[in-house]
């Protein structure tokens, strides 16, 4: 009661200023939220940077991927290539951003591992855009975080021995196939066939 009284006691002009106070404070931290969304947001400048960066980085990965896919094909065989790429090839492409500003990863709507499926609303929002584009882009989250996404084709018909259609496959490479990947999705395709996307977390 006694903290009420003395409350009732403060002018009227003291709680007009309280108000003002309030009001501004309330006003300083829209205006500073409203500016760290503004700062997020990327200029044209950095969307190219980040384009490039990302185009670079994806031709060496399909660089170093294929390279490694391609011996094991030549020494090995193409149902050895399958058995390789399932134990491998994330650890391949892991390998080459280790230690750098980014992580990259293979998507894919129709994936052969269960890893490379296309899961988040953001990469199912970038799948959208590379079906219509068929050209990179750049997406930004709340946090300000940049992702880079780059379609995939079959662009060489040695791809079609192990994505394309039944008689392009030959039985035995179908036996391993079904054995490493037993929900397998990525075949029928035909060439020049959007196969999946890169995608780049920059850290």
């Amino acid at each position: 009661m006694r903290l009420i009284y003395k409350f009732s006691k403060i002018p009227s002009y003291g709680i007009l200023l309280v108000n003002k106070i309030i009001v501004v404070f309330i006003l300083l931290v829209v205006f500073s939220l409203a500016a760290c969304n503004e700062s997020q947001v990327l200029s044209e400048k950095d969307k190219n940077f980040y384009l490039q960066q990302g185009d670079s980085i994806t031709k060496i990965s399909q660089k170093v991927l294929l390279e490694h896919v391609s011996k094991a094909v030549q020494n090995y065989g193409l149902e050895y290539a399958v058995s390789f790429c399932n134990e491998n090839a994330n650890q391949i492409l892991d390998s080459t951003s280790a230690s750098r500003t980014y992580k990259i990863q293979r998507l894919s709507d129709k994936n052969r591992n269960p890893l490379n499926a296309i899961n988040t609303s953001m990469d199912i929002a970038a799948w959208e855009k590379i079906k219509l584009q068929n050209s990179h882009l750049i997406q930004q989250d709340s946090n300000g975080d940049v992702f880079y996404y780059k379609p995939i084709s079959i662009g060489l018909p040695t791809c079609l021995k192990c994505h394309g259609g039944s008689n392009d496959i030959t039985e035995s490479v179908k036996r391993v196939i079904v054995q490493k990947y037993p929900d397998d999705k990525a075949i029928e395709y035909k060439l020049g066939d959007l196969r999946g996307m890169w995608k780049i977390a920059f850290k």
